[in-house]
């Protein structure tokens, strides 16, 4: 997830509502292309540098130039600027974004944060307070350097980490067992209302937020069995928190801007095993969605999207306990048989936050390979006899 333009990483701690020195951004734009060789693409070069404040992050400087035989997200540098862009450039130069729910560097918030990066976005990311210390040390020492690479070679940069927990508006409605609770010590201002304020006064103002939050503490149990408690929780933490940020972002969000936030189809189709209130919660996501996308685009001129993306094996993925057999089902009768990757969801997400989808709002926008076109299972013993088109090896 990175600066405008600055191709690295800047980690600065947590140290929430400290003003940040002025930055100068040097520009970049990511292009979805299918040329490799082009005269431009080589001469990509880039620069990163890890540094800290308070000596938290010892500094260290990489000089990478890679060509990828891959065909990806491709960042442009500033030398490049002036020069006419092949295709259909994705610009994102000069536009910051807000990240809420990225703890590591395999799901779907750190995905769509590369895509900004590499898009030109600054970006700003909220990690979950119990996970912040981890993640923030992860940064530190590197553990993420290979993840944070984009198309150029350079290293993402997150301007700015902010504690969050987007289960609580304000510090009037946290209970008293989670203020003294010893995972949130050490770190304040981390409800909703505060974190926007922060950024307020770190920054001004945004142009994306991301809400890539979910959270279901029955998840495993079936709806039958599923507490009041439990449901409501899963509501809370899954749906109401994409409304209550951008309640709460929407006036510092600049005209023009975007939100996204991330569903599934268990939120119309019936999904065995994403219990606890989950589905439901995704069907009110991508309902509020849509009333979002009338209310923030008439007072605000903010679009509303949400993705509907396919199985991933990231690591909240993986607690629901069957996640690898979903994207085997997947691969097996999706039309596009093949397992989905993140960057194609932080893709989609950077098409949908830039100009090129200025007329796009209140869209689910389906990113799983088109399984959700599907009406039955093609891999059923009820159609061995049909000659079903399989992809070639």
């Amino acid at each position: 997830m990175a600066s405008t333009a600055t191709h690295g990483m800047h980690i600065v701690s947590v140290k929430p509502c400290i003003n940040c020195s002025p930055r100068k951004f040097m520009p970049t734009t990511a292009n979805f292309s299918t040329e490799l060789n082009s005269p431009m693409l080589k001469r990509l070069t880039s620069s990163s540098h890890i540094s800290s404040r308070q000596s938290l992050f010892p500094s260290l400087t990489y000089s990478q130039s890679k060509n990828f035989q891959k065909v990806v997200t491709r960042a442009m540098s500033g030398a490049v600027e002036n020069t006419p862009l092949p295709g259909l450039p994705i610009d994102l130069r000069g536009k910051r974004a807000f990240i809420a729910g990225v703890a590591d560097d395999n799901g779907y918030g750190w995905a769509i944060a590369k895509s900004l990066a590499a898009a030109g976005a600054e970006i700003l990311v909220g990690t979950w307070v119990p996970a912040l210390n981890i993640f923030e040390s992860s940064l530190r020492r590197g553990k993420f350097d290979e993840s944070r690479k984009l198309p150029d070679g350079s290293l993402m940069e997150i301007t700015k980490v902010y504690p969050l927990d987007a289960v609580f508006d304000d510090m009037e409605s946290v209970p008293e067992d989670i203020k003294t609770n010893k995972r949130y010590s050490g770190s304040s201002k981390w409800t909703v209302q505060e974190v926007v304020e922060c950024v307020k006064q770190d920054f001004g103002s945004i142009d994306i937020l991301v809400h890539s939050l979910a959270n279901g503490p029955e998840v495993s149990k079936p709806l039958l069995e599923t507490s009041r408690n439990g449901y409501l929780a899963a509501i809370s933490a899954s749906s109401y928190s994409f409304i209550s940020l951008l309640s709460h972002f929407v006036p510092i969000m600049n005209p023009g801007g975007a939100s996204i936030s991330l569903t599934y189809i268990a939120s119309e189709k019936i999904i065995p095993g994403y219990g606890g209130g989950m589905s439901s919660a995704k069907a009110a996501l991508e309902s509020d969605t849509r009333v979002l996308a009338f209310e923030a685009g008439r007072k605000h001129k903010i679009r509303v999207n949400t993705i509907s993306a396919g199985p991933l094996r990231s690591r909240a993925a993986k607690a629901i306990g069957f996640i690898d057999m979903m994207i085997d089902y997947s691969s097996a009768n999706a039309p596009l048989q093949k397992e989905l990757s993140a960057e194609e969801v932080g893709n989609a997400a950077a098409f949908l936050a830039s100009p090129l989808a200025s007329a796009i709002t209140g869209a689910v926008v389906y990113v799983d390979n088109g399984l959700n076109a599907m009406g039955v299972g093609v891999d059923s013993p009820i159609f061995e006899n049909l000659d079903i088109p399989k992809a070639a090896n």
